[in-house]
């Protein structure tokens, strides 16, 4: 029997893993998939989930494996600027800076760092029933028995939906591809993050090592058909994005719809929690979904450093967390509809380039201020 299971390596999973180790408890992570590997696209660290890699001791590794991210700019499709974050400035308050990496490289950092003896791979839950503790039996035939579960499953979370029985998931009618690619950026843009607004479709992009850049583009998903052609529906936007497409393999594209997590009454119940999108699932509008599962696992740390009673812990953790979740998940709904607008972009435009730069400073930096 394990005394903690934890069912997905998700980044945070594995962060919660490493969040753990530090405390020297004895616990297993349970993944679907055959081995962690290459799969996915890039991401960003935000500045909060940085702060606590450095808590984890592995900020600098992350830093030397992905690229660091200095500015942040909404534009036009002729790439005149709508809004700017300013990095810099926040980077010296949290002594942090936001990092782009592939989605893979980050998990392989943080498994590394915990230990692969801790990892059960191919092992894809299949039921969890309480009973004393937890049964729990996987596709592949493994039962086991455990007495904490954390779910950190993603959004159509099993342990969720098993455990709970509620989570209604969300589509927000728009359709999302997401390409790697090697590609030289000008270089002005080697540590900028671009997202450029247009007429019901945006596109964005970031460096994510020497060579290769991430790229994602969204439609609404009354333009979308099979087979779509990106370079001719993104026709009207700067060369740069069409460039940037055309030297994109179609093997290393993927589509998904943009889907979050209507607000769930509970996340935890006697001896188990959920944790990231098991628990508050949001669009990706605000770079913040897994950058909140790892706030998730350092807040979770945090509260274990005075009080090991984790039934305890786990409610408190629930108070602490709800507000911001909420709060992120219901705004990054909002930037995504006014983002997608397919009439009055001008004016949404101009309106944008009203707001004070130090109030949406002061916006962002609520964000990335941790809560404990």
């Amino acid at each position: 029997m394990n005394q903690i299971s934890i069912i997905g390596a998700g980044i945070g999973g594995l962060t919660l893993g490493n969040v753990l180790k530090q405390h020297h408890l004895d616990f297993t992570i349970y993944e679907s998939a055959a081995k962690i590997k290459p799969v996915g696209a890039g991401i960003m660290m935000a500045v909060n989930a940085m702060q606590i890699f450095e808590t984890l001791g592995l900020k600098e590794k992350i830093e030397n494996r992905g690229n660091k991210i200095h500015g942040i700019f909404i534009t036009d499709e002729k790439l005149k600027t709508i809004s700017t974050t300013n990095i810099l400035a926040l980077e010296q308050k949290f002594n942090s800076c936001n990092v782009a990496i592939h989605r893979a490289e980050l998990q392989s950092i943080l498994a590394e760092n915990l230990g692969f003896e801790n990892i059960q791979l191919n092992h894809s839950l299949q039921q969890i029933q309480k009973e004393k503790n937890y049964l729990l039996e996987f596709e592949n035939g493994f039962k086991t028995e455990s007495e904490i579960i954390f779910g950190a499953d993603g959004i159509h979370s099993k342990v969720r939906n098993q455990i709970f029985g509620n989570g209604k998931i969300r589509n927000a009618g728009q359709k999302c591809w997401r390409g790697l690619t090697d590609f030289n950026l000008p270089e002005k843009y080697n540590h900028h993050a671009l997202e450029i607004w247009g007429k019901g479709k945006r596109f964005g992009f970031v460096k994510i090592s020497d060579k290769k850049v991430y790229w994602y583009a969204l439609i609404n998903e009354n333009k979308f058909k099979e087979n779509l052609n990106l370079i001719e529906t993104f026709g009207d936007f700067d060369s740069l994005v069409l460039e940037i497409l055309e030297a994109t393999k179609q093997e290393n594209i993927i589509l998904n719809d943009i889907i979050d997590l209507t607000p769930i009454p509970k996340w935890c119940t006697e001896n188990l929690c959920l944790i990231g999108d098991a628990a508050h699932a949001t669009t990706p509008n605000m770079g913040q979904g897994a950058c909140q599962s790892i706030e998730d696992a350092y807040v979770i740390g945090k509260l274990l450093e005075k009080n090991q009673d984790l039934n305890s812990v786990f409610e408190e953790f629930q108070n602490i967390r709800r507000k911001k979740v909420d709060t992120i998940v219901k705004n990054s709904w909002t930037i995504g509809t006014i983002s997608q607008w397919e009439k009055g972009n001008q004016l949404r435009n101009f309106l944008m380039r009203t707001i004070p730069e130090n109030l949406n400073q002061k916006m962002v930096e609520k964000i990335l201020k941790l809560e404990i």
